[in-house]
């Protein structure tokens, strides 16, 4: 780049220096900027020397060049004034240095010199400023190939641009000289004179041919060199999409665009310097050709070529910036719901725009559609286009931001439910890829080119119920597919292999509760999914991912479950390791039983469909054997009313000695339960007598139907009925903290506090709480059980001092 063309580019506090150095009417800011490229050619310090003949003959070629300069101006308005102050300029430069051309060749080279100075002091400091920081990720090897590059390709079209000026100021030169030669000739005899002129002419055509031999071939290894760079650019940019797939998934990648716009932009100015290079030689050939003029047969074949750069490199400039997403849930993108908004975001990576052209971008859903059978087509129902605009000042990039976006089913009436695609041989809506394309007609000079660029495919859904499928297809064709437009995808979906779902599912839980999964869960997942034979390069098909055969649930919608039950009621406990979650009952069991008794563990039900957490302890059994005993998994059900922390805080066993106590005493490994979850237990204030009644109307004490003497049967299997087992012998009971509500009869405040004091010491009378075996009494029953009738005898029993506490059915809600 030019020296007056970086000046122009430093900051505000050194450019107020330059015009402090051009404010004395030694060379006026005008004549600078109208002939920098030959002012910085010349060497004017050896014309400063005295009686230089040099200082005289760059004096007055500087003269002509600010006639020609000021016979360009047209006869616009506006070109007055300019007109005006140059050839004011140039009649004080002759007035002022006519009779001493070396004392203006001086001041020029002490103008530059400043200008050199103000210039690195700059520079420094932009460096300075832009210094990267210690955790700045390392520029990979194409990145600094890139860097490379770019500097080597700016100095070569600088240097090519002086080359092509040289080649006018000669080509100006010799056609003055023939013309001159022309007019003496006509009609003169023939003389040695004429003959010496004419082997003068035909040795400046000579050198004028070599001139532009060369000047086509420096453009030829300039064309060659961006076809390099042009080359990193793609690869670079076809791994930012690569990360970009990845983050839609959840992976943790860097998706900024600032290098690239940056590295587009400084390339895409390259080779548009290299196009007016191209049209000043067209100019030039114009003016004067000769038999056998290179510019005639070499120029057209190198324009063609770059115009083909300059097509691949700005439709590879047009990119999606942010993929289609609705505001809720915002950490699932691709995923679309009619008649709910959503956005999207185009980039143009170069940042050279007309002025004069208004560059408009246009959406449009399945421009074109597969040949499919019940494709659905849908209508965008707010603006199809919008106006690129700067948006970020500090990236200063071309964005086209569509936001609300909705669509509407262009069918009547249409339910879009999944299970009516698959019942009649339909593809399911869940599986069915659509495509939004960007569409923008570029304009830049004389260049006018057609730009396209597509979002990853989408699925549309019509109801809530649907989304967690769509987003199975979302990540099940961002996995495996390499064509990122393939909409027929699913009518063949390929196999997955566990290295690749495995970092998948991973994912999923990092963006979800802020906790991926560790190798442990990932090789329970594993088991799962494939035995005990499991692999990295075992297979999983679509089907089995996703495929739901009721009562079976698949793999897919059994682990979106847990992840929506993380969310909702454990994302802390999950965040903070408390919870093993993933692991199968006979590492459970192994684990647990090397441990001191009362360690317990979290782990996730294998049964529930949406999403439950069961707690297993290990206690003394027969013969003092450890023995692993679970509860039935806490579903949202029960989460909603009572949190996990405190339910495992309150849990109780109480023996026939009717002493209560919990048996869940340390965290696996070894972690006391308190210092585990005392942080999340629930405050509880006890103000007053009222506040102490609505807390407990809020609890409930559930008897467990399991007896000690049962052998612990795996989730999913139906326990015999505890009516037809009979009490076992020395039953312990399991009291679990519930969530309905309790009301006490009118005993009198005495009886309510006295209650409260006695809470641990309450226990069912064992004939009373047979008839709860295998259900819970303050639960709704479903509609073919009758309600059960409560015994007329006392229901609590209590110490001597504690009077009776007597309840009846109408106590209940």
């Amino acid at each position: 780049m030019a020296q007056w063309q970086e000046v122009q580019l430093l900051e505000k506090a050194y450019l107020e220096k330059v015009h402090e150095l051009y404010s004395e009417d030694h060379l006026p800011m005008e004549v600078r900027q109208y002939l920098a490229p030959w002012l910085e050619d010349q060497d004017w310090s050896r014309a400063a020397e005295p009686h230089s003949a040099e200082a005289h003959m760059l004096f007055h070629t500087l003269l002509a060049l600010l006639d020609d300069q000021y016979s360009r101006f047209g006869t616009r308005t506006e070109d007055f004034v300019l007109k005006h102050n140059l050839r004011k300029s140039k009649l004080n430069l002759q007035a002022k240095y006519q009779e001493c051309p070396e004392q203006l060749a001086n001041v020029i080279a002490n103008l530059l010199r400043e200008e050199k100075a103000i210039l690195n002091r700059g520079l420094a400091a932009q460096q300075a400023a832009a210094q990267p920081t210690s955790s700045a990720p390392m520029e990979t090897d194409r990145q600094q190939k890139i860097e490379r590059r770019l500097v080597e390709t700016r100095a070569a079209v600088q240097e090519l641009d002086r080359e092509v000026r040289h080649l006018e100021e000669l080509q100006d030169t010799f056609d003055f000289r023939y013309k001159m030669h022309r007019m003496v000739a006509n009609g003169a005899p023939a003389s040695p004179e004429l003959a010496r002129q004419t082997e003068q002419l035909q040795a400046m055509l000579n050198n004028l041919d070599r001139s532009r031999k060369d000047v086509l071939a420096r453009a030829q290894e300039l064309l060659g060199r961006c076809e390099t760079l042009r080359d990193f650019l793609l690869e670079e940019l076809a791994e930012w999409k690569e990360r970009q797939r990845r983050a839609c998934l959840g992976a943790a990648c860097d998706t900024s665009l600032s290098h690239l716009q940056t590295w587009f932009t400084a390339a895409a100015e390259v080779l548009f310097q290299l196009w007016h290079i191209l049209r000043a030689l067209g100019d030039q050939h114009a003016k004067l050709t000769y038999l056998h003029d290179p510019l005639e047969t070499q120029r057209p074949l190198l324009e063609s070529r770059l115009q083909e750069h300059l097509s691949c490199l700005l439709r590879s400039a047009f990119v999606v910036e942010i993929q289609p997403i609705m505001p809720f849930p915002n950490q699932r993108p691709l995923v679309l719901k009619t008649g709910s908004k959503f956005s999207v975001r185009a980039r143009l990576l170069v940042k050279l725009q007309d002025r004069s052209h208004r560059l408009e971008a246009k959406i449009i859903l399945d421009q074109h559609p597969p040949d499919v059978k019940g494709f659905r087509k849908f209508n965008i129902l707010t603006s199809t286009s919008k106006t690129l605009v700067q948006d970020d000042p500090q990236m200063e990039g071309l964005v086209c931001d569509f936001r609300h976006i909705s669509l509407k089913d262009q069918r009547a009436g249409a339910s879009g439910k999944g299970s009516k695609g698959a019942s009649e041989g339909l593809p399911a809506v869940t599986e069915e890829l659509h495509l939004i394309t960007f569409t923008l007609d570029y304009k830049y000079q004389d260049l006018v080119l057609e730009l396209q660029t597509s979002t990853l495919p989408v699925v549309i859904i019509s109801s809530n119920s649907q989304f967690s499928s769509a987003w199975a297809s979302v990540l099940w064709f961002n996995m495996l597919s390499p064509d990122p437009k393939n909409q027929l995808f699913f009518s063949a979906p390929p196999a997955a292999s566990w290295a690749q779902l495995a970092q998948v599912l991973s994912w999923q839980f990092s963006v979800a509760t802020k906790r991926g999964l560790d190798e442990d869960q990932l090789h329970m997942l594993a088991e799962k999914l494939f035995g005990l034979e499991a692999t990295p390069a075992s297979t999983l098909t679509w089907a089995r991912f996703a495929k739901d055969n009721p009562p079976v649930f698949s793999f897919w919608t059994w682990l979106d479950g847990i992840l929506s039950l993380i969310q909702e009621h454990l994302a802390q406990l999950w965040k903070d390791g408390h919870i093993m979650g993933f692991v199968s009952r006979k590492r459970e069991r192994q684990l647990l039983k090397r441990k001191q008794m009362g360690t317990f563990l979290l782990r996730f039900s294998e049964s529930s469909r949406d999403g439950g957490i069961t707690c297993s302890w290990v206690e003394p059994g027969e013969k003092g054997q450890p023995k692993v005993r679970s509860v039935e998994p806490y579903t949202k059900v029960e989460l909603k009313s009572l949190e996990l922390p405190d339910i495992i805080h309150d849990y109780q066993l109480v023996a026939a000695e009717n002493i209560p106590e919990n048996p869940l005493k340390f965290l696996y490994p070894s972690t006391p339960r308190d210092e585990a979850f005392g942080k999340y237990y629930t405050e509880r204030r006890e103000v007053d007598l009222l506040e102490q009644k609505k807390y407990l109307n809020q609890r409930l004490i559930r008897v467990s139907s399991r007896q000690p003497s049962e052998p612990w049967l795996p989730e999913g299997m139906v326990e015999a009925s505890p009516a037809a087992a009979g009490p076992g012998p020395d039953p312990l009971e399991v009291l679990e903290l519930g969530t309905d509500q309790l009301e006490l009869g009118a005993s009198g405040l005495e009886v309510l506090e006295a209650l409260e004091q006695e809470l641990d010491l309450m226990r069912f009378d064992s004939a009373g709480s047979n008839m709860l075996r295998g259900g819970d009494p303050y639960l709704p029953l479903p509609d073919d059980v009758p309600p059960p009738v409560l015994p007329g005898n006392t229901l609590f029993l209590g110490a001597n001092d504690f009077p009776p506490l007597q309840v009846d059915s109408k106590d209940f809600q």
